[in-house]
């Protein structure tokens, strides 16, 4: 098995963020085409336990192999749960794969490694109230699940999967939680479900959307919240906009392979007031989604390479763009309507500071915010906010 750890330790010298590691994996083994389905899956979980936790591991520097040394480290505290990845550890690991992650941490310890967590995020950032830092930091080394929102033929898909031996949750009437990377794509109807993380959907808690009534998703990107919303209300008159042409393209697909109308399309830079007004001058909207680009460190447990290779300047840079973003979508407001603030992020400099700055530029109304904590569901964590004009 050792050329399976070469190309693992290839990948994390080679790599260096600029994709994320779900595609560079992809090409990677487009290079490699006998690379059997088990290869490429063992070297994929070597690669995200090293971005999940090699920075919080120190002390091994005086070994052969720093990188091979770190990486058994790393498979322990991430992937020992795995008969297959066992094989990698040291004989005396062994024992210790199916224990705590107290234990584990204990054993490596007790190997001269150290461990301490607070080195994946070194800096300082305030997380929004109801979240704690260490149990954010400790999320960081358990995969979160996938989730699935259920469209219709609920029992279709239920009997596919437990036909299949495919495990599932129900996390919620119309959510079900399986195993991360579940291969249900081609088993389960296209039209009948949606892929979307459990606190993506509940954020659709707050939409409340009626009949008729004029709404505007500002920062669309692929389409989730839009496709929630239309779920809940297929009469509401949907305006989407994205300043990216491809992902727009991509939520046109999405709508069509949902038999949902699809809704008006405007390529567009929120942030750019002047422009914004060119090409929606005029329109006012009953509400409004306004998912802002952030750091998505609510999503740093799925996407590890992006907490390993984040940059903290973003912190600082992010809450005036998303500020931005937000005052110039209010200006399409009608009265007694809301905006619906979302961001991916755990950091209050992006929810809670942006909010209450959102609403002194506005005078809009603070009627809800809170974080939805997904760590303990083994789910993203997001933010959510409702601001109305009265």
């Amino acid at each position: 098995m050792r050329y399976i750890k070469d190309y693992a330790e290839n990948i994390i010298r080679d790599y260096r963020g600029a994709e994320p590691l779900a595609q560079y994996l992809k090409n990677y083994f487009r290079l490699y085409p006998k690379l059997g389905s088990r290869d490429r899956k063992m070297i994929s979980d070597m690669a995200y336990s090293w971005y999940r936790c090699s920075k919080a591991i120190t002390g091994t520097e005086s070994t052969n192999n720093e990188v091979e040394s770190k990486l058994q480290a790393c498979i322990l505290l991430c992937s020992a749960n795995d008969r297959v990845m066992q094989t990698f550890l040291p004989a005396d690991w062994k024992p210790y794969s199916t224990k705590s992650i107290e234990e584990r941490v204990a054993l490596l310890s007790k190997s001269n490694f150290k461990i301490d967590t607070g080195l994946l995020a070194p800096f300082d950032s305030t997380l929004s109230e109801g979240i704690g830092r260490r149990e954010w930091l400790n999320s960081m080394w358990i995969q979160p699940r996938l989730f699935i929102r259920i469209r219709k033929e609920k029992d279709k898909i239920t009997d596919i999967l437990n036909d299949n031996n495919i495990p599932f949750v129900h996390f919620s009437d119309n959510c079900l939680s399986l195993p991360n990377g579940a291969a249900i794509d081609k088993l389960l109807p296209q039209d009948a479900y949606v892929v979307q993380d459990a606190s993506s959907q509940k954020t659709g808690t707050y939409f409340n959307p009626k009949d008729k009534e004029v709404w505007y998703d500002c920062c669309a990107g692929a389409g989730g919240k839009s496709l929630l919303l239309k779920d809940m209300e297929q009469n509401v008159l949907l305006t989407v906009s994205d300043k990216r042409e491809n992902i727009l393209h991509n939520l046109k697909n999405r709508f069509s392979q949902y038999h949902i109308e699809p809704p008006e399309v405007i390529i567009t830079d929120v942030s750019d007031a002047g422009l914004l007004a060119k090409q929606i001058d005029g329109r006012s909207f009953d509400g409004i989604i306004c998912d802002v680009p952030c750091s998505g460190s609510g999503t740093w447990a799925r996407n590890p390479e992006e907490l390993y290779y984040f940059n903290k300047k973003k912190i600082r840079e992010l809450p005036a763009l998303q500020t931005q973003i937000a005052c110039n979508a209010v200006g399409y407001l009608k009265d007694s309507g809301r905006i619906i603030y979302i961001t991916c992020s755990v950091f209050k400099e992006e929810n809670e500071d942006v909010v209450n700055e959102i609403a002194k530029q506005t005078g809009l109304t603070i009627e809800h915010l809170q974080i939805i904590n997904g760590i303990d569901d083994k789910a993203d964590s997001m933010f959510v906010a409702v601001l109305r004009k009265l």
